[in-house]
């Protein structure tokens, strides 16, 4: 059974929805530029700045994601320089990908021109992606490719051409090469392959096991980085995967309020509520599309949800998971009418699904003003956006600094300082984080001509600049300033500037060195979550 017969009196080209065309289109461009004046004013976030020092490296890989993010900055810095749009670029890009991906998913399952509106329009309406698809990170990497390989496989069940496992796999693979949570749609493919009738015939076919080995082979970077260094990134992303914790019901809080947060209070249970109808109706009927998409939704969903129970779950881990949403909802106000659902449930559903829209581009068209056009800081030290900007001032003071003591090379020992530093500097003064070595595998001598029997300046945040670490090194430290980080009139934190004589770092310690020591930071990881959750929710 087909998910619904095509409703072809929808798509008359003088009906209601193909006149509205024209203004969808115009405001998609307007969210664009909005996008686009959000990711040139707004500094860059630590997380932003950190792999931006990738897209300056020549790694295979690296131990916290896997290469694309390197390979998207790259690309926007080679049009726009190293600048805050040229970081950004190519997440704005994706969006726009997502949104032209998601159209032709929804168009070639229902045929109704009002159904891929509200498609391209609720991810505008959801701060997840109207807003934050131009903050880079993996997963905005991971989302075009994960979009592409479902597109891919509704091409599949169309046209019944087993080619198209090969481009199913071409995009998994390089979902993969985003980030390592593209495996958890295995589970939609897998049901998408086996479930219908149809399961004998792939089962017999090579071409789905061929497409899998096209995903291994794209994915090839990473595995052989992870051979050259002791599976380094797989052990770390295991120990987040299993840590255990006690049962709070204060996370599960954290999680569901963070997704009513991000993907907005009315579309939220829009989506999910079009979700659970469409695997209803997939897996009632057997309908592969049904099945791939609206799995797609719940099996992450359900296991960051139990994963809630007992860890913080990360603000952008589930962002991947709610596109396949967005269609299966556009999807399900298309079929609700061509089921013979009574009239009452049919407006209902319109209506919400309208009130989402408006009320979220609204939501996001606010937050949008309020970080590029507000003077006031109404949410204190917790902003989300305001706890990482700021650094300008640090790094203004130890210029001044550099100068004053004649220190040629900055020394930290946190991920984020050395980021925004290594940002601000761009390559005129070697910035090395002398601890967690196992972040820095791969990476290109910073200077070492310029480091070693130099002065040099270390730049911490306070307290974190007392770590007992510095009595296994021969450093001598001198005190020189303390400078504030400030946002619209907060202060975020304080730093400690010293000078550094009588040691050079070493960039390459063996693994069993407290300075290497790569094991902790999966415990970094998860405490940099706690923070930026508890800042968003708070």
């Amino acid at each position: 059974m087909t998910m619904a017969p095509p409703d072809n009196g929808r798509v008359k080209p003088d009906s209601p929805a193909f006149r509205q065309l024209p203004a969808v289109v115009s405001l998609i461009a307007v969210l664009t530029l909005m996008r686009l004046i959000y990711a040139h004013v707004l500094d860059l976030r630590t997380d932003e700045a950190y792999y931006w020092t990738w897209s300056k490296e020549s790694a295979l890989s690296f131990l916290d994601h896997p290469p694309m993010i390197a390979w998207f900055i790259r690309f926007g810095t080679a049009i726009f320089g190293d600048t805050s749009l040229g970081v950004r670029f190519a997440g704005i890009l994706a969006m726009l990908v997502t949104q032209l991906l998601l159209a032709d998913i929804v168009r070639r399952v229902t045929h109704d021109v009002r159904a891929v509106v509200f498609a391209v329009l609720m991810p505008e309406a959801v701060l997840y992606y109207g807003l934050l698809m131009a903050k880079v990170s993996p997963d905005t990497a991971m989302i075009p490719f994960a979009v592409a390989m479902l597109w891919a496989l509704v091409r599949l069940n169309q046209s019944g051409n087993p080619r198209w496992w090969l481009a199913a796999g071409l995009f998994a693979g390089l979902a993969l090469l985003s980030k390592f949570t593209a495996v958890m749609l295995a589970p939609a493919v897998l049901a998408f392959a086996l479930v219908p009738d149809w399961r004998r015939r792939w089962l017999l076919s090579p071409y789905p096991w061929v497409a899998a080995l096209i995903a291994v082979v794209v994915f090839s970077p990473v595995l052989i980085w992870n051979e050259q260094h002791d599976w380094a990134s797989f052990r770390f992303q295991f120990v987040r995967a299993v840590a255990t914790h006690d049962v709070s019901l204060r996370t599960v809080g954290e999680f569901i309020g963070l997704q009513f947060g991000l993907v907005g209070f009315v579309m939220l249970p829009v989506v999910l509520s079009g979700v659970t109808l469409t695997a209803w109706r997939g897996y009632r009927w057997r309908e592969p599309v049904a099945i791939l998409l609206s799995t797609s939704v719940l099996v992450p969903f359900l296991y960051f949800c139990w994963k809630s129970l007992t860890l913080r779950v990360g603000d952008t881990w589930p962002m991947f998971l709610w596109p396949a949403g967005f269609a299966a909802a556009a999807i399900n106000l298309a079929v609700l009418p061509r089921e013979n659902w009574s009239e009452w449930i049919i407006q209902s559903t319109l209506w919400w699904a309208r009130v989402a829209v408006i009320s979220g581009i609204a939501f996001v068209v606010g937050v949008f003003f309020y970080y590029v056009a507000a003077p006031w800081n109404l949410i204190g030290r917790t902003d989300p956006v305001g706890g990482e900007a700021g650094y300008e001032q640090v790094a203004a003071r130890a210029r001044d600094q550099l100068k004053t003591t004649g220190a040629t090379w900055i020394a930290t020992t946190d991920y984020r300082t050395y980021a925004m530093l290594r940002w601000h500097f761009n390559g005129r003064v070697p910035v090395v984080q002398i601890n967690e070595r196992g972040r820095f595998q791969g990476f290109a001598d910073p200077g070492m001509d310029r480091i070693k029997d130099h002065p040099g300046l270390y730049v911490a945040r306070e307290p974190d600049n007392r770590l007992p670490l510095w009595d296994l090194t021969t450093a001598k430290r001198e005190p020189l300033a303390r400078v504030e980080r400030s946002w619209r009139g907060v202060v975020m934190d304080t730093y400690a500037l010293e000078k550094l004589t009588g040691w050079t770092p070493e960039l390459a310690p063996p693994p069993d060195s407290p300075l290497f020591r790569w094991r902790v930071l999966a415990e970094n990881a998860r405490l940099v979550t706690v923070a930026a959750i508890t800042a968003v929710t708070r």
